[in-house]
């Protein structure tokens, strides 16, 4: 029996469920990075109030088994195991509850190191000494766009057709939705079967009013100062509104977002733009309400529908702002072109690799007012409603996506 306790939930609820109906172990999923420090933390607690008798299982795309079975071994006075999926998840329920009623479970199991013997992370390997220089070699020369106006605006009302135009079918139809070619169907076949199943999901969503797409977005006056990048509170560019700091590579070419934007110091004008798009709170009342209901097919096609419809409408804004921003005409061909990235500029979300301080979504909920959008941010700085994403947009030519 699973007691599902939903997204973002604190330890506490965790507690208090597993007392209440006596749980026989607690798993929890990580998909950002920032999962794993939180799971860690969370192990912690659970030894200081003497809650180690409880199993643990952890899974998700955040996590590495070596790193639960290695490092969170160490922290965790119970059992911890790792879940690669649901049916390793479940091999362990099994060892673990028939180990309960026979009384012979091994004491070492869940609590002896396990894993594959790694060499040491690059981390930790002793570093050959890097001259990281204060810039790199991103052009500085390249044209300024003048935005449309400066400041924030919301947009509601914004057509399911239009968004849904947006969509990336590989990503709903494969990774979401978990549909696969039969019969050797070529991608295109495959698509065309599965295309029905799209209609559908969104007629029913237009007339059950479960998706209700909304955006802020702006344009800001700003400048580089090493690797933070310094938003003005106008044009005039002597009042510092905020900054945002991003991390810089540590090899060739020695990229960061901030070197994508002229310096303070050059004296020139520069202009960054932010958007945050939503598509409500409703989609996530409803995927609740299925999931209770124990209508899982339901619940998967809905929620794979309002995340990849999110995305569809980041994709669409992103295009609208290069419109209005003067520069679509440097835009590829076809649609398809748009998912890898054939346009001028690039838009790089918090929590990836080129900007993964989180934190900074608490500057950027500030500029735009997103309360407006009903969107608000959690105590750890997570956007909610869960279908909602956030982004820096950059115009310069040479802004794509890197790893720091």
């Amino acid at each position: 029996e699973v007691h599902n306790i939903g997204i973002k939930a604190q330890l506490q609820v965790f507690v208090d469920k597993a007392k209440e109906v006596s749980a026989d172990a607690i798993g929890m999923s990580g998909l950002l990075v920032k999962s794993t420090i939180i799971m860690r933390e969370n192990l912690l607690e659970m030894n200081a109030l003497g809650l180690a008798d409880i199993p643990v299982l952890l899974g998700g795309a955040a996590l590495t088994r070596n790193y639960v079975e290695v490092d969170l071994r160490e922290v965790y006075e119970g059992r911890l195991f790792y879940g690669k999926d649901a049916f390793e998840g479940l091999h362990t329920m099994d060892t673990l509850m028939n180990g309960k009623r026979t009384g012979t479970i091994d004491p070492d199991l869940g609590r002896a190191p396990g894993g594959r013997k790694l060499p040491p992370r690059k981390s930790e390997q002793p570093a050959a000494p890097v001259n990281v220089p204060a810039r790199s070699d991103v052009a500085n020369n390249t044209p300024v766009f003048t935005p449309p106006f400066l400041g924030a605006r919301v947009a509601k009302g914004i057509s399911l057709d239009e968004i849904a135009r947006y969509i990336n079918e590989t990503a709903l139809f494969r990774n979401q939705w978990q549909f696969r070619p039969e019969g050797g169907e070529s991608d295109t076949d495959f698509k065309t079967r599965i295309r029905p199943t799209l209609r559908a999901e969104l007629e029913g969503a237009k007339s059950a009013g479960w998706l209700i797409p909304a955006v802020a977005w702006g344009y800001f006056p700003v400048n580089a100062e090493g690797n933070d990048l310094v938003v003005w509170t106008d044009d005039d560019r002597r009042t510092e509104r905020c900054r945002f700091n991003f991390p810089r590579q540590q090899k060739d070419r020695f990229l960061c977002i901030s070197d994508f934007f002229r310096s303070a110091e050059s004296g020139d004008a520069d202009y960054a733009g932010f958007h945050v798009v939503t598509v409500g709170s409703v989609a996530s009342e409803r995927e609740r309400e299925l999931f209770a209901e124990n209508r899982y097919r339901e619940y998967l096609l809905c929620h794979g529908l309002s995340v990849e419809m999110t995305e569809a409408l980041a994709e669409l804004w992103h295009w609208r702002i290069r419109e209005e921003w003067g520069f679509v005409a440097e835009d590829g061909p076809s649609l398809a072109g748009l998912f890898r990235q054939k346009y001028r500029g690039s838009r790089y979300s918090w929590g990836y690799p080129a900007c993964p301080d989180l934190e900074d979504q608490a500057k950027l909920v500030e500029l735009l007012e997103v309360d407006r959008i009903g969107v608000a941010l959690t105590e750890e700085f997570q956007l909610e409603p869960e279908q909602t994403t956030s982004a820096i947009i950059v115009p310069h030519p040479e802004a794509k996506y890197f790893v720091v």
